[in-house]
């Protein structure tokens, strides 16, 4: 045979080796895709309605909208939400291209809404199902390729968040995170295993070697390519570079203690960052400076940051080398530089050493105040104040959290031999992410890669152990075709059949298990949001903007300039793409976290407005106050509507006052007969919410309810119950809409003259679109001259044109009342939106 003929018949022989293999992961990958969008009927309505899962689903669908409509130019500040401030787009562009190409593809570069909104929907599903290629490669060259089919089986099958991410209808950024982020740890590590096979170093580069930097060099490349996927669909991604500067590190730390070369991790890191810095500068928002979850300089300065550091810890290598210095010194000298660089940093640019310093605390540290309130942005280790595991099994399975954290201690054990530098990089990987997760639950879905890999790693040593390595040699050498698997089966031995057994049981059926709960897919958002939303659209005024267009940001320091028509739509920020996406309507608060107001840093500091300040404010005059300050303009109201539902005012209220920094008094303990209970308190029920949706708003001046959808099961009756009990109250015990939109009014003046200082009372029965009534009412006392005056928020003559086209509206005229006299009193719709006066 020649020496052309070798490379040709070795690549033969491993295709042919290798194909079993190939088929598994395959079949796997296929296998998780069906898992994924078995929901499809929750989320492919009957009417034809698509029903997106999360709040930044329904927010991606419109920045996708927004970019077909208007492409190849993308939305970076939608003046559509936040009101009257609006957002800086802070999503990576590369998710909502890749469905953007894809639908132009599909629809011949003119896609119906239809095929958007499909395409839109298994997005995340096929990107979960492709998670596990570069799984099983992780695994393979950690542990062989019965670790990497491992690894792919538990990817496929993990629950919790990377599973409910990618499942069918969520179409967020996630998932591709998680993707992105497992290619790049997957490149980056074929590239460190190329380089040390080849023993690489920077001689190699001067002497132009091509054939032996050829293949550490494309991996690196591409490892580039990967991180800047990454980073351009999250702007968090620097985690990734922090990750790696950390491993590498540790790395090359090992390797001057054990006295070799670490040339080849210099030139395997130097042109990854190098790559990543120079793909994402096209993206840099220059006048962002350097902020952390906006596409700033921040992400061009910390891959070149990372290139820098990959030079430096070679340099500092060479150096040692040179002068023989011990090299018990190295990681002191590594240290004192890094000091002095950070110094440097703090003088040239305390903005970007301010991320340095506090960034980290941001991902592990455990938040406070309101952010402690964000379900994903929670510790998974605990549940309040206190620890649980409940979160972590949920997401992970026991055993699956337990092997992950069993293969961590295998791999620092390996540290005490020489380690493989893969190995070195899945326990830096996995061991950050694990303190990710301490801070913040949301990283779950980057947890269970490594657990996936870590607990693979643990079932492929035991399999070791029962040789299972040489049955695959005789798979190789006995099997040539399908035929000749009986025969094959001989070679199995009870204990590998024991050992797959229990790999079987204690790590697939586990997660299997979790992940078909999954497959019964979701009700978020559920019907009464989605029709209260389609409601505001058709029902409300115009607010006189292009729903489709894209709008220039404002100057620094400037508003931008909104047409007089206008106006805002005041909700809990959890709603705020609802009524965006849904309702076409521009919400004050959004999930960003945006126009929640409160306070940040302590009580003593200026209650800011916003959804917090108003939901918790303790009268009606105080809420207006803080409607009128969302709008810095003057005369201009922050928000027309308020939209209300029964969990804002009971399962998530006390949220709102955590965002405030004054949480005190909004439940106490009452005596109630089987011991004392914290209940809903005076200050509760004084609360706007409360006036607002347990109330129904009654005898409040300028707010009505103008829309509420059906009633379902909540816990509104209990609060009623408690209201009725405690204060002698007497409003109904029952369930009412699930949703309430209210229209704040000027509220029309009702006049008049009665006996000096008597009791004067308007009222009247309110019916809503669900055909329930309950009273409104007002009293108030005469003066001295028998002068009276009420403001009421609801006409007796209807809806008209151009404004609010109500369903909920008086049965008929008020009727005021004072003495023996009762008189009807009609107020016109123009009265109430102008504030005029009504005379009686």
């Amino acid at each position: 045979m020649s020496s052309q003929d070798r490379p040709v018949s070795s690549l033969k022989n491993k295709m042919k080796s290798s194909w079993p293999y190939t088929l598994a992961v395959a079949i796997i990958g296929f296998v998780a895709l069906w898992i994924r969008i078995l929901p499809s009927n929750t989320v492919f309505l009957s009417n034809g309605f698509v029903r997106f899962v999360s709040n930044d689903a329904w927010y991606h669908m419109r920045t996708l909208n927004l970019l077909l409509n208007n492409y190849p130019k993308r939305v970076f500040f939608n003046p559509m939400t936040e009101y009257p401030y609006g957002n800086y787009i802070h999503f990576g562009p590369l998710y909502d291209q890749m469905m953007a190409i894809t639908s132009l593809i599909l629809g011949l570069g003119h896609p119906s809404s239809e095929l958007v909104n499909h395409i839109g929907a298994y997005f995340p599903a096929v990107l979960g199902a492709l998670t596990v290629i570069p799984v099983y490669y992780i695994g393979k060259y950690l542990g062989g390729r019965k670790t990497g089919v491992l690894a792919s089986i538990l990817i496929a099958f993990a629950p919790g968040q990377f599973l409910s991410r990618s499942m069918i209808g969520f179409t967020d950024h996630h998932v591709a995170e998680s993707l992105f982020s497992t290619f790049f740890i997957m490149f980056f590590m074929l590239a460190l295993i190329s380089a040390k096979k080849n023993k690489l170093s920077f001689e190699d580069i001067f002497n132009k070697r091509i054939n032996v930097l050829k293949e550490p060099l494309i991996y690196s490349v591409i490892a580039g390519i990967m991180y800047s996927a990454y980073q351009l669909t999250w702007p968090g991604a620097p985690l990734f570079a922090l990750i790696i500067m950390v491993y590498a590190l540790f790395q090359y730390i090992l390797n001057n203690l054990h006295k070799e070369s670490s040339d080849y991790l210099g030139i395997v890191g130097i042109p990854t960052f190098f790559v990543s810095a120079i793909l994402v500068l096209p993206f840099i928002h220059p006048d962002m400076g350097f902020q952390m979850f906006y596409y700033s300089w921040f992400h061009a300065v910390t891959a070149f940051g990372a290139m820098i550091g990959f030079v430096a810890l070679s340099y500092i290598e060479k150096v040692f080398i040179k002068r023989e210095l011990s090299s018990y010194y190295y990681p002191l000298a590594v240290f004192g530089i890094g000091i002095v660089g950070l110094i440097a940093v703090s003088i040239v640019s305390p903005s970007l050493y301010s991320i340095i310093i506090n960034g980290p605390s941001t991902i592990f540290g455990i938040q406070q105040g309101g952010a402690s309130t964000i379900a994903e942005a929670s510790s998974i280790f605990y549940s309040g104040n206190n620890f649980t595991l409940s979160k972590v099994y949920g997401n992970f399975t026991a055993p699956g959290f337990i092997a992950s954290l069993l293969g961590i201690f295998i791999l620092i054990a390996n540290i005490a031999r020489r380690p493989k530098p893969q190995e070195v990089l899945i326990l830096v990987w996995s061991v950050l992410i694990l303190f990710a997760i301490f801070g913040q639950n949301r990283y779950a879905y980057y947890y269970s890669v490594n657990v996936a890999v870590l607990s693979a790693y643990v079932g492929g040593l035991l399999l070791e152990k029962v040789k299972w390595s040489e049955l695959d040699e005789k798979f190789k050498a006995n099997v040539k075709s399908s035929a000749d698997i009986p025969g094959f089966l001989k070679f199995i031995r009870v204990e590998q059949v024991v050992a797959v057994l229990a790999i079987l049981v204690v790590l697939v059926l586990p997660v299997y298990g979790s992940a078909m709960q999954y497959t019964h897919g979701s009700s978020d958002p559920n019907g009464e949001w989605l029709e209260a939303s389609l409601w505001l659209r058709s029902n409300t005024p115009d607010p006189g903007m292009n729903y489709n267009a894209i709008y220039e940001a404002p100057k620094s320091g400037e508003l931008f300039q909104y047409p007089s028509t206008a106006y805002g739509v005041m909700s809990w920020w959890d709603y705020g793409h609802f009524i965006e996406v849904i309702g076409h309507r521009m919400p004050n608060a959004n999930p960003f976290q945006a126009g929640i107001g409160g306070r940040r840093g302590s009580i003593n500091e200026t209650n800011a407005p916003g959804a917090a300040t108003f939901f918790t404010a303790q009268s009606e005059e105080e809420a207006s106050a803080v409607l009128e300050a969302v709008d810095p303009r003057p005369d201009k109201a922050g928000a027309r509507y308020i939209m209300s539902d029964s969990k804002m005012a009971t399962n998530i209220f006390l949220a709102m006052p955590e965002w405030t920094l004054d949480t005190e008094g909004y439940f106490k303990p009452y005596w109630t007969g089987n011991g004392y209970q914290y209940l809903p308190s005076t200050r509760y029920f004084n609360s706007m919410e409360s006036r607002l949706h347990i109330m129904d708003g009654n005898g409040l001046k300028q707010y009505r309810m103008v829309h509420e959808t059906w009633a379902v099961q909540t816990q509104e009756v209990g609060y009623k119950q408690v209201y009725n009990f405690l204060f002698e109250g007497n409003i109904p015990e029952v369930n009412t809409g699930y949703v309430k939109i209210f229209e704040y009014v000027k509220g029309a003046k009702v006049t008049g003259t009665a006996s000096p200082n008597e009791t004067v009372k308007i009222s009247t029965t309110i019916v809503t679109g669900q055909k329930r009534t309950f009273e409104y009412s007002q009293s108030a006392s005469s003066d001295s001259k028998g002068r009276y005056e009420f403001t009421v928020p609801y006409s007796t003559d209807g809806p008209i044109s151009g404004e609010t086209q109500f369903d909920t509206a008086p049965s008929g005229p008020y009727k005021l009342s004072y003495g023996n006299k009762i008189n009807e009193v009609r107020v016109s719709e123009e009265a109430v939106l102008k504030g005029e006066e009504v005379k009686v």
